[in-house]
């Protein structure tokens, strides 16, 4: 101490007049220093003008808190009438909010305050002049740091809450605080592949009576746009628009978002992804409601146009859809074949036919066999709403309806048979059964492609139905033995058949010689009879023409052969001698041999003279020599 006193009395005493200057001023305020890193909010103690202000702000020369805040670098100020709140650079990692902790009061029916057009989140001046409400904002924070007058607002952020002194609003303000981490409100809406973000909205008008779900607004706007919200992010955009608060139909897709949590709730939800080989019925909670008042109650379904309130008449096709799932229900209806099995389940997985089971039979006999069935049944895409508009759901249109129909359908059917006769006839019971479910499905939009009938078999315990089934079986192998025998014998006549081929074939090189050589003799015989043939008719023809030559000298000669032949002893004698004439003639003259080569006649007996009166008698020439008229 004594070494300081010695310092500042070598100094002299202008120097520590000047320092101690500096040190009073420094004391009452008139000069104050900021760094670079901090700013400063400034407070009134007093005024000369002695007005007083309706809150704790200063706009008007009263005491309170000027609106401007001080930057870094040294400031002057009348000594003990102001006061600088020195403060840190506010900074914003994600969102911050504001609470304006004066201002006007909000409106009923508004839960938060709504900015004012124009005015920058640092003008604090121009917020309370532009009619600024007090209580938390819509107006948010971004990342960045801020120099914001933390009497008028209170800065909350995930850290801290900023502001200048306390007061009756710091409960409340601690409250929002809690409400805002609780929801996540200090980060961004992040939403990822495959999922949506489903909106409800804490401010605005309320929805309009009968309305469930707030419908989407500001759809076809731009950027720039007053009613382009941005995805909610621009709260007065969303309300120009005429937005309203509650459950949102529209929803956030993959992307980030800032949102102000005060102003909506954010609960993540997974897309509507409709698979291959069904259709999504939808089923809508919002839209427009339609007038029905002349719909047929009797009538099997009514369905709506899209974008009305109720079942939509087209469904969504295989895809992925970003669909609130509190605005609509949407069911999956299967448009590829599926079965629906009346089976025993043996543990394995089932869908629609879960709650199915064996139909027990009574047949006219009074046997109670189990029948196993199993139908293919398909509905198509444009039938898919009025399946559900019937039914609701596919499973309740199978346990409630079909089940009972199917059941009711076959034990009439088998009532009709005996037990044989249901065994023997399955065939046909399938083909009957196809015709009449095809008929009665398609009342419910439904077609069924296939019916298909297990073998029937007795229930636990039943032995009576084994007994016929034995004895079924022995009459059949009865049968299939005698069938059996009746094979094994035509079978054996078969043998028989190839063993003979066998022994033909073995020996058909000798055949074959033999077939030749005999079919060899024979066409020489036949070639040697038919040359002999050609001589013979030579022969006959030559004969002819003499005998045409005898008959027309005969003609000229009759009547002196006639006087001749009376004197000689008739006219037989007479003939007999002009032939053997003639015919000496003849073979005199001929180049035959007068004896043949072959041999005529049976045996050769016959004479040459015989064979040419027998030639002659053929050929009607005796017959023309001996006729009356012409002698």
């Amino acid at each position: 101490m004594d070494t300081v006193i010695n310092y500042l009395l070598g100094l002299g005493l202008p120097t520590l007049i000047a320092l101690g200057t500096v040190v009073v001023l420094y004391a009452s305020g008139a000069i104050v220093f900021i760094p670079n890193n901090k700013f400063g909010v400034i407070e009134r103690k007093w005024s000369y003008s002695g007005k007083k202000s309706e809150s704790f702000m200063s706009l008007n020369g009263s005491p309170g808190f000027l609106p401007n805040t001080l930057v870094g670098g040294w400031h002057f100020f009348m000594p003990y009438q102001y006061r600088v709140h020195k403060q840190n650079l506010i900074t914003i990692s994600e969102i911050g909010y504001l609470f304006a902790r004066t201002g006007k009061n909000l409106p009923a029916g508004q839960a938060l305050a709504s900015w004012p057009e124009g005015v920058e989140i640092e003008n604090a001046e121009g917020f309370l002049t532009s009619g600024g409400q007090r209580g938390p904002q819509r107006r948010i924070l971004r990342g960045g740091a801020y120099a914001i007058n933390t009497a008028l607002f209170a800065v909350i952020t995930d850290e801290a809450i900023v502001m200048v002194g306390s007061g009756d609003d710091s409960a409340e303000i601690k409250h929002i605080s809690e409400k805002i981490s609780s929801s996540n409100g200090f980060d961004p809406v992040i939403v990822g592949e495959d999922n949506i973000a489903v909106v409800t909205v804490q401010d605005g008008p309320s929805l309009e009576h009968g309305d469930v779900i707030a419908p989407t607004v500001g759809e076809g706007s731009r950027p720039g746009d007053k009613t382009f919200h941005n995805g909610f992010q621009d709260i007065e955009a969303f309300l120009n628009a005429g937005g309203r608060r509650g459950n949102q139909e529209q929803v956030l897709t993959e992307g980030t978002y800032y949102i102000n949590r005060l102003f909506a709730t954010i609960e993540m939800a997974k897309k509507t992804v409709v698979p291959i080989g069904f259709v999504g019925v939808v089923n809508s909670f919002t839209g427009h409601i339609v007038d029905d008042s002349n719909h047929d109650d009797t009538a099997v379904a009514s369905v709506v146009p899209v974008g009305s309130r109720g079942i939509w008449d087209k469904p969504l096709r295989p895809g992925k859809y970003a669909y609130n799932p509190f605005a609509y229900n949407i069911a999956m209806v299967p448009t590829t074949n599926f079965q629906l099995r009346w089976v025993k389940s043996e543990g394995e997985s089932k869908d629609y036919d879960a709650n199915l089971s064996e139909i027990k039979l009574i047949t006219r006999d009074a046997f109670e066999p189990i029948l196993p069935l199993t139908l293919v049944v398909k509905i198509s895409p444009a039938d898919a709403p009025k399946v559900i508009q019937q039914f609701s759901d596919v499973t309740k249109l199978v346990n409630e309806t079909l089940d009972p129909m199917v059941s009711a359908w076959f034990k009439d059917s088998a009532q009709a048979q005996t037990l044989l006769e249901v065994v023997t006839r399955r065939a046909e019971l399938q083909k009957n059964a196809l015709l009449e479910m095809s008929e009665r499905f398609s009342r419910y939009h439904l077609s069924v492609r296939e019916v298909m009938i297990g073998t029937p078999k007795p229930d636990d315990g039943d032995e009576k139905i084994s007994l016929v089934f034995d004895q079924l079986r022995k009459r059949q192998i009865a049968v299939e033995s005698a069938t059996t025998y009746e094979q094994e014998k035509q079978a054996a006549e078969k043998l028989k058949g190839l063993n003979e081929a066998k022994a033909i074939a073995e020996q058909q090189a000798t055949l074959t010689a033999s077939s030749i050589s005999i079919e060899v003799a024979k066409n020489k015989a036949d070639g040697e009879f038919e040359a002999k043939k050609r001589e013979a008719n030579g022969i006959v023809a030559m004969a002819n023409a003499k005998a045409t030559e005898i008959e027309t000298i005969g003609k000229a000669e009759a009547s002196s052969l006639k006087a001749q032949a009376e004197a000689l002893g008739g006219e037989e004698a007479i003939l007999k001698k002009t032939l053997m004439e003639e015919i000496m003639r003849g073979l005199k003259e001929s180049q035959q041999p007068v004896v043949p080569s072959i041999v005529l006649g049976d045996n050769g007996k016959d004479s040459l003279s015989s064979l040419l009166f027998g030639l002659m008698a053929q050929n009607g020439t005796f017959d023309s020599l001996t006729k009356k008229d012409n002698v």
